[in-house]
């Protein structure tokens, strides 16, 4: 009977059927040069995507349930498959008979039409609880309830709600107070785990007044009575702390307490912290013995980090082994970005531990998955986590040989930061000295021990055996800690001879798309193992040194421009040239104009016609209709289950205008109304309503964000017209004809010709709903006089 997260793994076959094989490449050849014959052979992966995934093992299959009641599960950690998606994706949920009508009171009082992080254990009785939760998103308003099923996939039957949050002016939960918001917990984010007694308990929160715990009545599931929220443990007033979840170690004696600082988005510095206690119910401290309970964010703050980043062990952060050009790997290295929400898994027979967590990635925006890393204990006891994803490897004894030799070494630090952490160039020398980035003594004791005595003080934790996905080469990775819980992490690296790093740069240097230039280009300066790149152009007038673009006027020729590379490492050199084609500023013009009067074509009938999508951009298989009281005749609809692809490439540059009428007549965060993009990570959206519930133009370029705040949420079921005009990076923002902000900071995100261009759909967020009308879009900056003309119809 499964009373934890641990059950039998089967590896081989399930591997071996895997969806991502990954093929030694020539490259390993001259990697590292000291694999160990006896390392596991290449691993296989198959992705899914739970956010906020949370264990619970059923036979020989490891599951995780996660937000908006997607779930999948696995048998080797490697290998997952989907079970259940996003509801905004589907809303007719496996997990039970009718999601909406079995958990209809927890909807309606969250005033949401998703769930928030699930987490589901199997009690004495063998069944499957799974205590949900949902939250209204710019408040603590939640429920947190609890439903069961026989089996692990459901269907689950609801139980009831346990806790409720966010009743302003209301008796809260704990009987005889008012519901206070920076002292009382959000009722979501719980994590249900048997002590080391059996006992039964819940621990819970995200921001608001902090992480509580309750003690749980071990055959119903549900709360003991009389505790009301439980006991605190950490945070409050709206301290950015949440998705604690705990684990008892026999060996140590400790709970460990584990909890996600910052924002979960791409942009919100999201990361794993750690602290301990003797007992389940706390006090929990960290490696400098500070009580938890008392770390919190100051009074009258939102969100204060500063008050919060000097407690708790940092174990996991988003970070970033870099990548030169000519390195093995693609884009800018390997990493993650914001990882977090974390649980656990213990496996029976080896006793090896392993962390789950979702993450996103450098280069990727906002996609996400779930990911496994080996988790160890040092000598401190306190965790350490595996540098790299978990690829199936097991604990053999590592040699001195192996370890000797370049790395590149993280440190996590203390901040709370949405900048990666980003790697020194260390080396491990033969006589057991650290030299470059970090400087002092190493040493390898045992089977795998790691110690690293620097100026900073003494860091100990593993050399473990991993998987580098840039290598693809089974290698040494290196996690270590000092006393006060900094977090060390290390890969190998090898540095190329000269002529070999002159030749891999060469075969690597790439500025993408040249033909139709109209941004600055990124010319690379460095390259692998040393290596200098220069740049000559033979028209610095159009396109500078540094990759200055500056384009011809209107009415002249587009610019033609060689870019000469010059690649020197040593007495070895070679050089690349690059034709470029620097785009003329085009005439002011309309660009296109849409109507819908019945019909998805441009009113010129000058343009490719739009094509039907499904829930997401890249989909197909949606339909959409028209309603006859349009602004001016009918007008599009969509009903939050498709959108419209229109033209790809209909404007290029810094300098154009757009407009249109909205009647939305629901909202759902981040969706879409108009979108544009050249990549995942260069796009605009008008978004009907925004992170701060106000309607917004939200832009991204490479982790640049822009906020083009409106100040309002424009009202449903009622026609608004929205434009914006942008000119050289000066953006200009209307509602209803009326200014409402101007900024000269605005992303420059249409640089590609093949830029896409969609109407109520992303590669992310759920679909617009409601009515779309008089699109016009123009490479003029339109004035205010027009854009007013144009908002009145």
């Amino acid at each position: 009977m499964a009373l934890s997260r641990s059950t039998r793994l089967a590896f081989g076959a399930a591997a071996a059927t895997a969806s991502l094989a990954i093929a030694a490449p020539a490259w390993a050849a001259v990697a590292t040069g000291k694999p160990d014959p006896s390392a596991a052979p290449a691993p296989t992966f198959s992705e899914v995507t739970v956010h906020d995934p949370s264990v619970v093992t059923s036979g020989d299959e490891i599951w995780v349930f996660g937000s908006h009641a997607a779930s999948a599960y696995t048998t080797d950690l490697m290998s997952w498959t989907q079970h259940s998606v996003d509801l905004s994706q589907d809303p007719d949920s496996p997990l039970f008979e009718d999601i909406y009508a079995e958990l209809a009171e927890t909807f309606e009082w969250a005033q949401t039409s998703t769930l928030w992080a699930a987490d589901v254990i199997q009690l004495a009785d063998g069944k499957y609880y799974m205590y949900y939760n949902a939250c209204k998103g710019d408040s603590p308003r939640s429920a947190l309830g609890v439903a069961v099923a026989d089996e692990v996939d459901g269907p689950y039957e609801d139980l009831g709600i346990l806790l409720k949050s966010g009743m302003w002016d209301e008796e809260s939960e704990n009987p005889g107070e008012i519901y206070d918001a920076t002292v009382h917990p959000n009722a979501v984010d719980p994590d249900v785990f048997f002590d080391a007694e059996g006992g039964l308990w819940m621990v819970y929160g995200s921001y608001s007044g902090g992480i509580f715990i309750l003690e749980m009545d071990p055959e119903t599931g549900k709360p003991l009575h009389g505790q009301g929220y439980g006991q605190h443990l950490v945070g409050g007033n709206h301290a950015r702390i949440e998705a604690p979840t705990i684990r008892y170690d026999e060996e140590t004696g400790y709970y460990y307490l584990f909890l996600s600082y910052g924002g979960l988005g791409a942009d919100g510095g999201y990361e794993v912290r750690v602290a301990r206690s003797e007992s389940p119910d706390g006090p929990y401290v960290d490696a400098n013995g500070h009580d938890m309970s008392t770390v919190k964010g100051a009074e009258g703050t939102l969100f204060d980090d500063d008050s919060i980043e000097p407690y708790g062990v940092k174990i996991m952060d988003g970070y970033l082994f870099t990548r030169e050009v000519g390195d093995p790997g693609t884009g800018s290295g390997s990493g993650y970005v914001s990882p977090g929400h974390t649980s656990w898994y213990d496996d029976p027979d080896t006793g090896d531990s392993y962390i789950v967590f979702h993450s996103r990635f450098p280069d990727t925006g906002e996609v996400h998955n779930v990911r496994v890393q080996r988790m160890y204990m040092n000598e401190n006891g306190w965790p350490v986590v595996s540098p790299q994803r978990y690829a199936g490897e097991t604990d053999r004894k590592v040699k001195r040989d192996e370890v000797v030799g370049t790395w590149q070494i993280v440190d996590l630090g203390t901040e709370i930061s949405a900048e990666p952490a980003l790697p020194v160039d260390v080396t491990l020398t033969k006589n057991g000295k650290l030299t470059g980035g970090l400087t002092g003594t190493w040493k390898l004791t045992g089977h795998d021990t790691a110690e690293l005595r620097t100026s900073d003080g003494t860091y100990d934790g593993v050399f473990a055996p991993v998987w580098d996905p840039d290598l693809e080469e089974w290698t040494v990775g290196l996690t270590v800690q000092d006393a006060h819980g900094v977090s060390l992490w290390g890969r190998q690296v090898e540095t190329l001879a000269p002529q070999a790093a002159v030749d891999a740069v060469v075969a690597d240097l790439d500025l993408g798309d040249t033909s139709a230039v109209v941004a600055d280009l990124d010319l690379p300066t460095t390259g692998t193992s040393g290596t200098a790149i220069s740049w000559e152009s033979s028209d610095p007038a159009h396109l500078s040194t540094t990759g200055d673009v500056t384009r011809p006027a209107q009415g002249e020729d587009d610019a033609t421009v060689a870019l000469t590379a010059t690649i020197v490492n040593g007495s070895a050199s070679a050089t690349v040239t690059f034709t470029v084609v620097v785009k003329a500023r085009p005439a002011a013009a309309q660009v296109g104009a849409w109507s819908f009067e019945e019909t998805l074509q441009d009113d010129e009938g000058a343009l490719a016609a739009p094509t039907v999508t499904g829930d997401r951009i890249d989909n197909t298989g949606g339909a959409i209709s028209y309603v006859a009281d349009g602004v001016s005749g009918s007008a599009l609809h969509l009903d939050g289950t498709a959108g419209v692809r229109l033209p790809d490439g209909l404007i290029q540059g810094d300098t154009y205008s757009v407009s249109m009428w909205l009647r939305p007549t629901a909202f759902t965060p981040y969706t879409t109304a108009f979108f544009a993009a050249s990549s995942g990570l260069e796009f605009l959206s008008v978004v009907p309503q925004g992170w701060n519930g106000e309607t917004m133009l939200w832009s991204n370029s490479n982790g640049t964000w822009y906020d083009g705040f409106t100040g309002e949420l424009i009202p449903a079921n009622e026609w608004t017209h929205l434009a914006f005009t942008v000119d050289a990076g000066e953006v200009t923002l209307y509602v209803d004809g009326v200014d409402v902000g101007a900024n000269s900071a605005f992303n420059d995100v249409l640089t590609s010709p093949t830029a896409v261009f969609a109407l109520g759909v992303n590669w992310w967020d759920t679909p617009f709903q409601g009515d779309i009308d008089e699109l016009l879009l123009s490479t003029a900056v339109l004035t205010p006089e027009e854009v007013e003309a144009l908002a009145q119809g």
